[in-house]
């Protein structure tokens, strides 16, 4: 469990993957996103941090071609709140469907480790 905070992601991985020597392909990422609606996941091998800060720092650490799972949680707040959505808990009808979202971002993170990214893009990216 990285010591560091999520803006400084990059630090943590960085750090692992020359530990483990963990090639950068072999590595997934995997990051909450406010731009896709809750429960809905999006496996890519790459992309751009979207304004993400932890993808930012990955992305200066080990570049930007690097497989990473988001994982929605909408975008509920008003003009200048986000970051008190995104630290805030979640309500009670978002702690229902929780488990379910869990479920489906585990089995997305263990096919990218059984078959590969591309695979696994083509069965959970819907």
């Amino acid at each position: 469990k990285p010591s560091t905070y999520m803006n400084l992601s990059g630090k943590a991985l960085n750090y692992w993957m020359q530990q483990l020597k963990i090639p950068l392909q072999n590595t997934l990422v995997i990051t909450d996103d406010i731009a896709l609606p809750l429960g809905r996941i999006r496996m890519r091998a790459k992309g751009s941090s979207a304004g993400h800060n932890g993808l930012k720092s990955i992305e200066e650490l080990v570049g930007a071609h690097y497989p990473r799972l988001r994982i929605g949680i909408g975008d509920d707040f008003g003009k200048g709140k986000q970051v008190d959505y995104v630290l805030s808990l979640f309500d009670e009808e978002e702690i229902k469907i929780i488990p379910g979202i869990i479920e489906k971002a585990s089995e997305a993170a263990l096919s990218f480790c059984a078959i590969g990214i591309e695979r696994t893009m083509n069965f959970y990216n819907t």
